[in-house]
């Protein structure tokens, strides 16, 4: 008998690690092959890759973002392959399950929650007896009558064999995400996520855990994900694991999921003193600052306590933080969401996530949707359209918002611009995101494309649009950020004047004589002043700052600067204003000059030069 695991995965890059359990837990007594496609293949391409394949019994694990694409290949297999049989299992269809055996006629069996002993026994009984009433966690059909067995006891986790030691995943290992738990389950209870119903955490003994770990770093793995629900819950386990990635990282990038507000100080003063830059990434899912909604969906959060998790972190500059929020939970409208986005927004995240609560089968949130008067989608992913304090039309208009947001703030296109913009021109983040996304709705550029330079050209017709204050200052910042979103020297600009020919060869000249009057930004920054608004710029983590060498050491001649460097002049002092200072008190003007291809990392290097009467003293 021949099994096919298979899945949808969002990305191509991602990997599953649900059939890889499954393998690894049958593929001792059964002939398992895996099978990954996306979301985006086409239903013919899949169906025809599996046709080809052949197989008795074909899996498929089921999510929110692939439940109805796999429905549709499940469809057009079952009228070339009717002797096929089709296996659901997943979070998508572990909850509601009579609704899916109903809806999906194609469909035989459904796994059940955890899916290791379960899809074991069911291949078992599929090869001798057929006896599935046998099968805890399994759901079947018997003539016209859908049966759901009883649930599963919980695995005894050291007793399933690891996923991570497939050979035809090692050519592999090095271009896709490694997802990889080191635990079960959660602790909490929040009324909006599955994790919230398995009560309890279970954990892998601790040395298997780094041993599977070395094996992947070994064989080439360049990003592992882990996928506990709270990583450091234990703070003794979560020490340890940190302290032997830390020593054996070996490059490697690894992604946690953590809960920022029970943090201990001695594990933030750890990461703090050791950990390599760049090599750890947190994620936190803050969803919302309003007190009455985290207490009526039960999820208990200190924003004091978490504000000073992720201020440290950040501080610290070596590890990146993402932090997540829902619109949509309940009690939180468009006023009070919007404060909650600046609160979050005001601690300087890496990337903020704006989504939109799911009402996911099996929650809390969704058996009590009728209380708060929601409206939500049908099928997956079963996003909220609107309840009783948010209406569609705020949700519209929240999407605008994400938009921009993703465009402008999480690429990281132009965070010298955008934290201007907030800190001097706009009353709060979220209102500068917003009337943007209003703005670019507006113009009816949500239905073309972009690129590069739109962004800038489109940010500049915004601003001018609503009469923005000191716009020579804002373009000033504007070239500044597109010229360090390239790798190689631009060969176009979206700005209409340049330097003239031969005040580009004296600024040139006077750069070859006097190159230790050029400065780096690390060494550049002058005195800080207070505005009264939370500081965002001042919050950015700045170890590539750190890292720009002295011009002067770069030994450029004229023509390396001629082939890798460009040069402009801003009417500011840009110094002035990237540390923070006033645009009243920035007078002067100011020669920047870029220099490309210069370092291992291809980071364009930037370098500054205070102009105007004192120029002659240099």
């Amino acid at each position: 008998m021949k099994v096919i695991l298979s899945t949808l995965n969002a990305k191509y890059i991602h990997t599953s690690l649900a059939i890889r359990c499954l393998k690894a837990y049958s593929e001792k007594d059964f002939d398992i092959e895996l099978a990954e496609y996306t979301i985006k293949d086409p239903v013919m391409n899949i169906v025809s890759d599996l046709f080809q394949r052949g197989a008795d019994v074909i899996g498929f694990s089921c999510y929110i973002w692939n439940i109805e694409e796999t429905i549709k290949v499940i469809d057009v297999l079952k009228k070339i392959m009717p002797e096929v049989k089709i296996v659901l299992g997943g979070p998508e269809v572990s909850y509601d399950t009579e609704h899916w055996m109903k809806r999906l006629a194609n469909v035989d069996f459904i796994v059940v929650g955890e899916g290791e002993e379960t899809f074991h026994q069911l291949l078992q009984e599929l090869e001798g007896d057929r006896k599935f009433h046998f099968v805890y966690g399994l759901a079947y059909r018997k003539g016209e009558e859908v049966i759901i067995m009883p649930g599963r006891p919980k695995a005894d986790l050291n007793e399933l064999p690891s996923p991570y030691r497939f050979a035809e995943d090692i050519p592999e290992l090095g271009k896709r995400v490694v997802y990889f738990e080191t635990s079960r389950g959660c602790p909490f209870s929040c009324q909006f996520c599955l994790s919230s119903i398995e009560v309890g955490v279970r954990y892998y003994d601790i040395e298997r855990t780094k041993s599977d770990i070395l094996y992947l770093i070994d064989n080439g793995a360049k990003l592992i994900k882990f996928v506990d629900r709270t990583f450091n819950i234990k703070r003794d386990y979560a020490l340890e694991m940190f302290k032997f990635l830390i020593e054996n990282h070996r490059g490697c990038v690894f992604q946690f999921e953590i809960t920022a507000d029970i943090m201990r100080p001695e594990v933030l003063d750890y990461l703090a003193e050791n950990a390599p830059p760049g090599v750890f990434r947190f994620e936190i899912g803050v969803q919302s600052t309003n007190d009455p909604t985290n207490e009526l969906v039960k999820r208990r959060q200190n924003f004091t306590k978490l504000s000073r998790t992720v201020t440290k972190v950040k501080q610290s500059g070596k590890i990146d933080q993402h932090l997540d929020l829902i619109a949509g939970l309940p009690l939180e409208d468009y006023n009070t969401f919007r404060k909650t986005f600046n609160d979050v927004f005001a601690l300087g995240p890496e990337e903020l996530q704006l989504g939109f609560l799911k009402m996911l089968r099996g929650t809390g949130l969704r058996l009590d949707a009728d209380k708060y008067n929601y409206t939500y989608m049908d099928v997956a992913p079963y996003e909220m359209l609107s309840n009783d304090v948010l209406s569609f039309a705020d949700i519209v208009r929240l999407k605008r918002l994400e938009d921009v947001l993703e465009k402008y703030w999480n690429s990281h296109r132009m965070d010298h611009t955008v934290n201007y913009l907030i800190e001097r021109e706009f009353s709060s983040a979220f209102d500068f995101f917003q009337e943007f996304g209003d703005y670019w709705e507006g113009q009816g550029w949500q239905k073309i494309g972009h690129q590069l330079e739109d962004l800038f050209t489109r940010l500049q017709s915004f601003l001018e649009s609503r009469g923005t204050q000191r716009m020579d200052m804002v373009l000033g910042l504007m070239k500044l950020d597109y010229f360090l979103n390239h790798k190689y020297k631009p060969r176009k600009i979206w700005w209409e004047h340049t330097l003239e020919k031969d005040d580009w060869s004296s600024y040139m000249k006077m750069v070859l004589q006097h190159p230790d009057a050029l400065l780096s930004p690390a060494v550049a920054d002058v005195g800080k002043e207070s505005t009264g608004k939370t500081d965002v710029a001042s919050q950015q983590p700045q170890p590539y700052r750190e890292m720009i060498p002295a011009f002067a050491s770069l030994k450029l001649g004229e023509k390396e600067l001629q082939k890798h460097a460009v040069l402009d002049v801003l009417p500011f002092s840009l110094d002035h204003i990237l540390s923070g200072g006033s645009p009243l008190t920035a007078e002067g003007r100011t020669l920047l000059l870029v220099v490309y291809q210069q370092n291992g990392q291809q980071k364009p290097l930037y370098y500054t030069m205070p102009i105007g009467k004192n120029i002659a003293a240099i």
